[in-house]
């Protein structure tokens, strides 16, 4: 709906091995040269605002383009994975409850199996697996 049949036409006749996101951005300029030729913007000034918040959101889109081209190295997914399974494995020995036998006031309750640690562990993993 953005666009008409003759002008979807030469956007995908358009050979590009890249994104096309520019295109679009090029014919905005074009018809607003014309419309300042045609007087249906009545002042350069007014051109040239339009035309500078164009370039700035063109901007955004290739910085946006430019973060999708290049990938995250393997290093970093390799640095995250160790940093979540030694948090896990810290917390493991880190989160244990006091031996009962000892008679530590207060530390009458003993868990075996710390539910909120697995948890926490099963919620990380998840994150880093997405």
């Amino acid at each position: 709906g953005f666009m008409t049949r003759y002008e979807r036409k030469l956007f995908d006749d358009l050979k590009s091995p890249h994104l096309k996101y520019w295109v679009p951005f090029v014919w905005f300029g074009n018809l607003a040269s014309k419309a300042r030729k045609e007087g249906r913007i009545r002042d350069s000034v007014d051109l040239q605002m339009l035309m500078n918040e164009m370039n700035k959101y063109r901007s955004w889109c290739s910085l946006l383009f430019g973060y999708d081209w290049v990938g995250i190295p393997l290093v970093y997914t390799q640095v995250v994975t160790l940093a979540v399974y030694t948090f896990f494995f810290a917390c493991l020995i880190g989160r244990q409850f006091l031996d009962t036998d000892q008679g530590y006031q207060g530390h009458d309750l003993d868990i075996y199996i710390p539910i909120f640690t697995l948890l926490q562990f099963f919620f990380y993993a998840g994150w880093l697996k997405v």
